[in-house]
């Protein structure tokens, strides 16, 4: 199953957002996120090729009649908000789009799980987060609890407001992940994980300096993250009887390339805002966005233990099936639309055939719905003329599924590939030696 989803995404890359034919630079050049399909031709005679209409609805208007949370709807498949903040930790280690430079551009150059959401994208940064002893990262202590140093005393530049006191702006791999609390509780976890490994390898290898056991704890903490990502987050995503197991063996002898490269239509998929709920409960307490973004005091204030409880007690919003976005992200689902636009991502029904699956004959047979149908037809006047990105959020979803049919069938090949794609499930990596040894009490899961 592993190879025959992931090879459906092309390795190594062929397209890139300035080139819409094979050539060396979409190869050589990584600060591109790469295409799956080219971009639509610009002497086209409709923005999406040649259906639909000659322009396309006003960004805010889709958002607003198609994508805007009416009321609460919580996801069937009962995910919880654990599972929604791990996705959004997860996947801007290699979601870390670089407008500034061009369009289709990333920050993250390794294109895949390197952790770099917890020892940052480059050197300079995973310095700065460094302890220098004994292979640790830099921490505080807090009530007895370990919690990740502030800017001031790692040095690592971070991206908050001015109204955030000094002694609470926490320095994380990821430099915006100080914007939501859920984020910084992650980080806190992988800091104490990282840190925990440290102590164990110290003590099997008394010999090995900091950089050893820094780089050989980062292994395991990549091998950690991907066997978590298959076996708990994928197996609850598919919805699949079959049991997932991490196991990269299993494809040491097939034709397999340990490499990938980031899609952008990957990253336009993976804007999952629907998950967010209006407001957020915490221990008896209700707190709204306005005193939830940019407050790592929560963190500290509740600890680990209460927010771990009240994220996984509190459910998370259906993603498919359309008007389920809260209106604080608002803004950046309009934004997400013209950045598709700009990038001239083909139409909806073509990423449906390039994943082998059946386009949709009609607005109906897409939405099962009269209405929104009918609404969606106004708008986009062709089914064959519908936008990449609404028609993820808008697809009717599966009966108690958390989305529709397009976003597993697309989104699981492009998972699969980075996951099993990462040199260290290769036969030169997966090997004890890598992680230090089989020792007890490390879940990298060689066996």
């Amino acid at each position: 199953m592993v190879s025959v989803r992931a090879n459906l995404i092309p390795s190594p890359p062929i397209y890139n957002s300035k080139y819409d034919y094979v050539n060396w630079e979409t190869y050589s050049n990584n600060t591109y996120y790469m295409r799956i399909l080219p971009p639509v031709p610009v002497d086209c005679p409709t923005p999406l090729g040649t259906k639909g209409k000659m322009q396309l609805p006003d960004p805010k208007l889709v958002v607003e009649k198609f994508l805007l949370r009416r009321s609460f709807r919580p996801d069937p498949q009962g995910t919880n908000l654990m599972f929604a903040f791990f996705a959004q930790h997860f996947t801007h280690q290699f979601f870390k789009t670089h407008n500034r430079v061009g369009l289709g551009f990333t920050k993250a150059l390794n294109h895949g799980v390197d952790a770099g959401h917890i020892y940052g994208d480059n050197l300079e940064r995973q310095l700065m987060l460094r302890l220098h002893t004994d292979g640790k990262l830099k921490y505080q202590m807090i009530n007895g609890e370990m919690y990740p140093p502030t800017v001031a005393q790692s040095k690592a530049n971070m991206s908050y407001p001015p109204s955030v006191p000094p002694d609470e702006q926490l320095a994380i791999g990821q430099e915006v992940f100080g914007l939501l609390p859920g984020l910084s509780m992650y980080a806190t976890l992988w800091l104490r994980e990282h840190n925990r490994i440290c102590d164990i390898l110290k003590r099997e290898h008394p010999t090995w300096d900091d950089e050893q056991l820094f780089q050989t704890t980062r292994l395991i903490i990549i091998g950690e993250t991907i066997r978590i990502v298959v076996e708990e987050y994928v197996q609850h995503l598919s919805a699949y009887r079959l049991k997932l197991k991490f196991d990269p063996s299993l494809l040491f002898r097939s034709q397999f390339q340990y490499q990938n490269r980031i899609a952008v239509e990957f990253n336009q998929l993976y804007h999952w805002h629907p998950l967010m709920p209006d407001s957020f409960f915490i221990d008896g307490a209700e707190i709204p966005y306005s005193q939830f973004i940019y407050n790592t005091s929560i963190l500290m204030h509740y600890g680990i233990e209460k927010l771990v409880q009240a994220f996984s007690t509190q459910q998370a919003g259906q993603i498919g099936g359309g008007r389920n976005i809260p209106q604080v992200v608002s803004r950046v689902a309009e934004g997400v639309i013209k950045e598709s636009r700009e990038l001239r991502l083909q139409p909806f029904n073509e990423y449906r055939k390039r994943f082998n699956l059946k386009p949709y004959t009609s607005f109906f047979e897409f939405t099962g719905d009269e209405e929104l149908a009918r609404e969606l037809e106004e708008l986009y006047e062709d089914i064959d003329g519908m936008e990449f990105y609404p028609a993820l959020l808008i697809e009717k979803t599966r009966p108690g599924a958390i989305f529709g049919e397009s976003m597993v069938e697309m989104g699981s090949p492009f998972s699969l590939k980075g996951l099993f794609g990462n040199p260290l499930c290769s036969p030169e990596y997966w090997k004890p030696s890598t992680f230090g040894g089989n020792l007890p009490h490390i879940h990298y899961n060689l066996s």
